[in-house]
C-alpha cells in the first residue's frame, strides 16, 4: 500500500528509465555476479548497465 512513508522507497523519478536499478537494489544484486577471472582482460561492460537492460 502506498503511504507517505513508503512512497520515497519506490521513487524512480531520478532514474533514466523506470527499469533502471536504484543504488539500494544494485547493492543487493552485486554479490551475485561472479568476479572477473585473474590474468584476463578487464571487463569491458558495466554489470549494472546489463541489469538495467
Amino acid at each position: 500500500m502506498w503511504t507517505d512513508q513508503t512512497r520515497p522507497l519506490y521513487d524512480r523519478s531520478k532514474l533514466r528509465y523506470p527499469s533502471d536499478l536504484t543504488d539500494q537494489e544494485w547493492e543487493r544484486l552485486r554479490p551475485l555476479f561472479p568476479p572477473a577471472k585473474h590474468g584476463g582482460r578487464r571487463r569491458s561492460v558495466d554489470e549494472r548497465e546489463i541489469m538495467n537492460g
